[in-house]
């Protein structure tokens, strides 16, 4: 049941209703109590939970009844109505609805979520499963796993000097105050260096279908670098481009979360990456790119809209940032190919290409932001995976 209620849920996103993942959860929760299910308390739940204004009972009426119509095994009433305390044992692969509710379903009294504490032999061997493959224990094992990475990020000169013990350039104004105190005479030559600061960071991540089950370890990346470097701008996508950023200042990352779900209304859906970067450039560029942006984009490359338009789109974001890097999940597959058109559209303009799709990828990628190279479009130790 669970696969309906998102496929129904994106039904009516596609009509133009502004569902959020608690309302979505809110209606898949109902089917525990609502015992024995019935095609009438169907429709009042999900009328309850998914509909907040008059104005859209029309559509969602007219949705409802060409949905349900072609699915007649739930309008049935059940014969040994049964209202289960536990979720079902074959439950492997949770969906980014279940677990954006993650919190919810702990503070629920009828559902048992135990929250075990792995040994670190058990975080060891995780390190190398796909995200895509985790099942709800192990995805909460990682989530702590990955919260628990310190992220560095490579440094940018600025044209501003400050007081150096050593360097080639002399601090001319120090030497002389100094000599000024000690009569005119020079007993030192005091240094100066370029202060350095941390380069400004752009994260835009593809939340479309082809990319929900990697986008539920994405979205804890995104919390914990936008924690802990500051200076970072975060943006996710589906079939339009939205801006997450505040979401992500958040210091708790259920309210990081909840606040992007509250936000984003495409989740799980098309991909139109060539008119989201478009967006992006548009829009937030002017105000991102400057002083030596780095900007990451984490996509499979699935692109429904015009390759060529992607292609130009690549071009001119690699040619407004000082490094373009493109993480994608699939490239952690044995003998991976970028035989998908988006990806090998983009990859003449992407300087690093590199994995995403299990935990030891996301400590490579911490090792490489921290050694990236002082010149724009130079090597790197790790640029290519192919």
């Amino acid at each position: 049941m669970q696969w309906r209620v998102i496929e129904f849920v994106q039904e009516l996103r596609g009509l133009g209703l502004p569902i959020g993942v608690d309302q979505a959860v809110s209606f898949g929760e109902s089917f525990t109590w609502i015992q024995p299910l019935s095609r009438e308390e169907l429709y009042n739940a999900a009328r309850a939970t998914l509909v907040n204004r008059h104005e859209y009972l029309e559509v969602f009426d007219r949705a409802f009844a060409r949905y349900w119509e072609r699915r007649r095994d739930v309008a049935e009433p059940q014969k040994t109505p049964q209202a289960p305390r536990h979720r079902p044992k074959d439950f492997q692969r949770p969906s980014l609805v279940s677990f954006m509710a993650e919190k919810a379903a702990r503070q629920s009294k009828e559902i048992e979520i135990t929250d075990r504490t792995e040994t670190a032999t058990e975080v060891e061997w995780l390190q190398r499963k796909d995200f895509s493959k985790l099942t709800e224990n192990e995805l909460r094992a990682v989530r702590r796993a990955v919260a628990g990475i310190r992220w560095e990020f490579s440094r940018r000169r600025t044209h501003r000097l400050t007081k150096a013990d050593r360097g080639r350039l002399l601090d001319h104004r120090e030497a002389l105050r100094r000599a000024a105190r000690l009569g005119g005479t020079i007993v030192e030559l005091p240094r100066k260096r370029r202060k350095e600061k941390m380069r400004p960071l752009v994260l835009i991540a593809d939340i479309s279908g082809s990319m929900e089950l990697y986008s539920r370890i994405v979205l804890q990346f995104f919390h914990g670098v936008s924690q802990q470097l500051g200076n970072t701008e975060a943006f996710v996508f589906g079939t339009r481009l939205t801006r997450v950023t505040d979401a992500f200042r958040l210091s708790d990352v259920d309210a990081s979360l909840d606040e992007v779900s509250r936000q984003v209304l495409d989740l799980s859906g098309g991909t139109r990456i060539a008119e989201s970067l478009h967006t992006f450039r548009r829009l937030w560029g002017p105000k991102v790119l400057r002083r030596g942006a780095v900007v990451i984009v984490i996509s499979d490359g699935c692109e429904t809209g015009d390759i060529e338009h992607l292609r130009r789109e690549a071009q001119a974001l690699q040619r407004s940032c000082y490094r373009l890097i493109w993480l994608n999940p699939r490239l952690g597959q044995h003998r991976y190919q970028p035989k998908v058109r988006g990806m090998a559209a983009v990859l003449p303009y992407v300087d690093d290409f590199l994995p995403i799709h299990d935990f030891e990828s996301l400590r490579q990628l911490r090792d490489h932001l921290a050694r990236l190279p002082k010149r724009k479009g130079g090597s790197s130790e790790v640029s290519r995976r192919l």
